[in-house]
């Protein structure tokens, strides 16, 4: 090879070596299911207060949180709010097995707007033509919709007030649907509940045992920030993280029955 290709191959060598890179985000990008949005908003600044980490948080159905994995999008972690969600990533390669880990339970409420005059307290309630429209999260893909859609299968009254049902994208905007006055009454989860000016029931964790609402979380695959992402899932899971995710109705770690898990 003439001494000058040779040079000049050496050259390009070197300065594709030396050339910077784009450097790493200095954020934690989070991934997260829509009933954690007070919780975690609450838990991201104080994690960010005491370690100087920045986090952004990514809210919204699982299920199109968990494509939007699978179709590259740049998040480090995956608070899903079924574990199966996580499971099946985990079996594609799209996250990392040894990261699983059950973080919580969600449970679903009935919801009304604290000023009208119709409050339900149990779901054969739904059945009165007053509730015009009932809106749940979308089951097609996301967890607390599936969950509605199983106890009202349950309790026998689905077919009668299906054509009544609007679907939200995810449970927060469910929970908007009726806080807005565009339905009369909405299944939302008891963590977006309690930290709202509305009414609410809790709905039996027995009407929905297909759908327990299992939470699980895990560092996505292509994370490039594993150990921010540990030290974030780790805070979650401290006396502090612990405290914030109770106030808001979780069911943790330790508490969730073993015939939920």
């Amino acid at each position: 090879m003439p001494r000058f290709h040779l040079l000049l191959i050496v050259l390009w060598v070197l300065v594709g070596c030396s050339a910077p890179r784009a450097p790493v985000s200095s954020e934690l990008t989070v991934a997260a299911a829509a009933d954690l949005t007070p919780a975690f908003q609450e838990i991201g600044a104080l994690f960010t207060e005491r370690t100087g980490i920045p986090v952004v948080f990514n809210f919204g159905s699982s299920g199109q949180l968990a494509q939007q994995i699978e179709r590259g999008a740049p998040f480090d972690l995956f608070y899903a709010a079924n574990k199966n969600f996580i499971e099946d990533l985990a079996a594609k390669g799209y996250v990392d097995p040894s990261s699983m880990r059950v973080y919580a339970q969600g449970r679903i409420t009935i919801w009304t707007r604290a000023d009208q005059s119709l409050h339900p307290q149990q779901l054969h309630d739904l059945v009165d033509p007053a509730y015009r429209r009932i809106a749940i999260a979308n089951p097609e893909h996301a967890p607390y919709g599936q969950a509605a859609r199983e106890a009202l299968v349950r309790v026998g009254i689905w077919d009668q007030i299906e054509s009544r049902l609007v679907f939200g994208e995810n449970v927060a905007q469910t929970l908007m649907l009726a806080d807005t006055g565009n339905v009369e009454v909405a299944i939302v989860a008891l963590s977006l509940s309690v930290q709202s000016s509305g009414s609410w029931v809790l709905i039996p964790a027995e009407l929905h045992p297909e759908n327990p609402l299992i939470q699980m979380v895990a560092i996505v695959a292509d994370s490039r920030q594993y150990e921010r992402s540990r030290q974030f899932m780790g805070f979650v899971d401290s006396p502090a993280g612990r405290e914030i995710m109770q106030k808001y109705g979780f069911v943790l770690p330790g508490e969730i029955r073993e015939s939920a898990r």
